[in-house]
């Protein structure tokens, strides 16, 4: 066993789904996991693969593939497993079919919109940390009037009551009476953090809704609605590892190599041939296609020359110059027949039957 493969008893727990890591130290500490046969009361130790964990009896289920959720959260309810003053939580509210999950970071009990939920405790603190750099987009609704000086004020940072806030970017998206809608974009996420600076402004925050949370967006979700997080999209935004032997999980599958598909080929015997098979329109009357070109194993072509180009030319004009036209009243490109032309033996020269005294007749047509 690798130091890469071993994990604390605890997390190994929390990754089972059973609880959070927390209470797993907590079931440890009471005497309810058995690691190989022998009953462990110390958290302080690791665990491999081919360890064998019981919790209450029971072996631990396989670990749990790392799932993501957007969930809107209403007003009235408080981000906690358990609360000890007995209000409603976001947990209680959850649809059953949703496994244990986590949240990422919180909302408070009068604050609303986008909360993600996790069954991967790892993938949660890597994404509430400050440094993923993930900014968390507010649009909060407060009393007063608004001035655009002291939100550009906060690009700096502040210090309220000895507690440090970092940049914070607030514009003001309308004014309405009394009330106005701000936006405000933070990077830390600290305990009722935007409320604390607003209210240090001077503004009294009455509705506070998160529209989004990096590159995770509220969008037209209702309320209280859930909706999972494609893996596709896991891979493509969060990136990074999660969960036993999916290393990699997080990367982007390749994409595969596109083959253009080929034109009409021409095999040496002159008979057409697309890139599915032989051509059923029969052997070719025109020569290759200009974008064709043999692959490997496949004979080479035939190239008509200009010599056959011509022939077959001479003999379209004898016929159309027997039946007295030509089309759009233009001789075709190609070798003059015999006999015809300025010459004087023809329609067109001087001599007997000539239609045209007219100098250059020939060239108008």
């Amino acid at each position: 066993m690798t130091d890469s493969d071993s994990q604390r008893l605890a997390k190994r727990i929390a990754r089972a789904g059973l609880c959070s890591r927390r209470d797993a130290e907590r079931w440890i500490e009471e005497g309810r996991v058995v690691v190989n046969g022998s009953k462990v009361t110390s958290p302080a130790l690791n665990v491999g693969p081919e360890d064998v964990v019981l919790v209450d009896g029971t072996p631990l289920p396989a670990e749990q593939a790392a799932r993501l959720w957007k969930y809107n959260k209403p007003t009235g309810l408080v981000v906690t497993a358990r609360d000890e003053k007995g209000r409603p939580t976001v947990f209680d509210r959850l649809p059953p079919t949703l496994p244990r999950v986590v949240s990422i970071g919180r909302l408070d009990l009068n604050s609303e919109g986008l909360l993600l939920l996790t069954n991967d405790g790892d993938l949660a603190r890597k994404l509430e940390l400050p440094a993923t750099g993930w900014i968390r987009r507010y649009r909060v609704r407060v009393h007063g009037r608004v001035e655009a000086a002291k939100l550009e004020s906060l690009a700096g940072g502040v210090t309220i009551e000895g507690i440090r806030y970092g940049e914070i970017r607030a514009e003001l998206e309308r004014q309405q009476g009394a009330n106005a809608w701000v936006v405000v974009s933070l990077t830390e996420g600290k305990n009722r953090e935007v409320r604390k600076v607003m209210e240090h402004l001077g503004y009294v925050v009455n509705r506070l809704i998160r529209v989004s949370y990096g590159p995770f967006h509220l969008g037209t979700m209702a309320r209280g609605a859930v909706e999972e997080v494609p893996a596709k999209i896991m891979r493509d935004l969060i990136g990074g590892e999660s969960r036993k032997n999916q290393g990699n999980w997080a990367k982007a599958k390749p994409k595969q190599k596109f083959t253009p598909r080929r034109n009409a080929k021409v095999r040496a015997d002159g008979e057409g041939e697309t890139a599915s098979g032989p051509s059923k329109s029969g052997p070719s009357k025109l020569g290759p296609s200009k974008s064709g070109f043999a692959k490997k194993g496949v004979a080479k072509k035939r190239f008509a020359s200009s010599s056959d180009y011509k022939e077959r030319d001479d003999a379209a004009d004898t016929a159309k110059q027997a039946a007295g036209k030509h089309p759009g009243g233009k001789r075709p490109m190609g070798k003059r027949p015999a006999g015809k032309g300025p010459s004087g033996k023809g329609p067109s020269g001087k001599g007997p039957g000539a239609k045209r005294e007219t100098p250059n007749a020939d060239r108008r047509r």
